[in-house]
């Protein structure tokens, strides 16, 4: 029987890719989750009991299950030596199930099934909290040293903590400092929103770039960089198009009373406001979520300028103030990245202390977007002055 053999769910594998790496998709139903119902339950654990499927792998004499969001620093073969049931206490009462070693049994696999059907205690809803109470004694197993013959240990064992080291370890000391075994496999169990893979993870979170360096090496970003070309080329047209038509918004502007003048200004205020905002914005949403973070952020830096660049010459509004906010974020961007820092506590404090430094510099901008706003709607040029001759009937179309 074969026994290395690492399942790694969440995360979908292409034909391609199952020709290409020899990877073996296994295609199943979905379990039904019976703890749907749960105050506390996460919806996006839903169909995380579909991992119970890899008791069924009994043609396997061992499996290292593993979640998408570990990150390897080393081949942990040694990890198939293990016995029966295997994992690592990240929390001091609960092992996560983010990795773990099993010996697949049709058996257990029923068994399983069946404590779904009577209800059995979980915490969280998930597989988290179902095969913790699954396996409740584990806390009390050995901890596993692998064999040095090589040979398959049985019984149930606790992994050592290299196996599993938490991100969070990592940003206190800027290092691995883990005693406890061989630092191995890194772990992101933190906010959905700040996993590795996607772009904006670094460098609020360190780690994240080593996450796709590690992609870049294996699969790349084909499918993200075709959207990625479109989008700079249509940015890097938005600015010139701009710079060349130089639009000027008020001349779509109409008048008929002074109470229609006071209407139009504040619209024009409010449309001034959300297009900068959205300058800020829309460029975020529409970045392909998975690509490099170097390309990310650099495409997103370009398009808020771009679309910038159409509210300045719309509502003639100062270059630098509109600007402020991207200079800040390109700014924040590189203390982040700073790689000399000597721990972690010295990196927060010193994107706090930028941020402090920064706050006055945006709200000045702010003022001063808001007062040339005020002035160029005030100007002759925008509404003229109420004594002016005008058409006897419709609206007066201002140039």
């Amino acid at each position: 029987m074969e026994s290395l053999k690492f399942i790694k769910f969440h995360e979908p594998i292409s034909e391609h890719r199952e020709q290409e790496d020899g990877a073996r998709v296994m295609r199943v139903e979905n379990v039904d989750n019976p703890y749907r119902k749960q105050p506390n339950f996460d919806r996006r654990f839903m169909l995380t009991l579909n991992k119970l499927y890899v008791w069924k792998l009994v043609e396997y004499e061992r499996v290292v299950m593993l979640d998408a969001d570990n990150l390897f620093l080393r081949k942990p073969d040694e990890l198939f030596q293990c016995g029966q049931f295997c994992a690592v206490f990240i929390n001091p009462c609960i092992f996560h199930t983010g990795l773990f070693v099993l010996q697949p049994s049709e058996e257990v696999f029923k068994d399983m099934l069946h404590q779904l059907e009577i209800g059995q205690d979980n915490p969280d809803g998930a597989d988290q909290g179902f095969i913790g109470s699954y396996f409740p004694d584990l806390l009390d197993m050995p901890m596993f040293h692998p064999p040095l013959n090589g040979s398959t240990v049985n019984g149930s064992y606790r992994l050592p903590l290299g196996y599993q080291m938490e991100a969070t370890y990592y940003y206190l000391r800027l290092r691995w400092n883990v005693p406890c075994g061989l630092n191995s496999v890194i772990t992101f169990p933190g906010a959905v929103w700040l996993k590795p893979w996607y772009w904006w993870s670094w460098p609020v979170l360190p780690l994240g770039i080593k996450w796709h360096e590690q992609r870049r090496q294996n699969i790349g970003y084909g499918a993200e960089t075709t959207m990625a070309l479109i989008q700079c080329i249509v940015y890097v047209g938005i600015v010139a198009v701009t710079r060349l038509a130089r639009p000027n918004i008020h001349k779509l502007c109409y008048r008929r009373t002074e109470k229609n003048i006071s209407v139009i200004q504040a619209g024009l205020k409010m449309l001034a406001i959300w297009s900068i905002l959205a300058a800020y914005i829309l460029p975020f949403i529409i970045i392909p979520c998975t690509i490099h973070p170097l390309l990310g952020w650099g495409l997103y830096l370009l398009g808020s300028f771009a679309l910038c660049t159409v509210a300045i010459n719309a509502f003639m509004l100062p270059t630098l103030p509109v600007l402020t906010p991207c200079l800040g974020i390109f700014g924040v961007l590189l203390v982040m990245a700073f790689p000399l820092y000597s721990n972690g506590i010295v990196r927060a404090l010193s994107i706090f202390g930028y941020a402090f430094c920064a706050a006055p510099f945006l709200w000045v901008s702010v003022v001063k977007i808001m007062t040339s706003l005020q002035v160029s709607l005030e100007r002759e040029n925008f509404f003229p002055r109420l004594g002016e001759s005008s058409p006897p009937s419709g609206f007066n179309k201002l140039y």
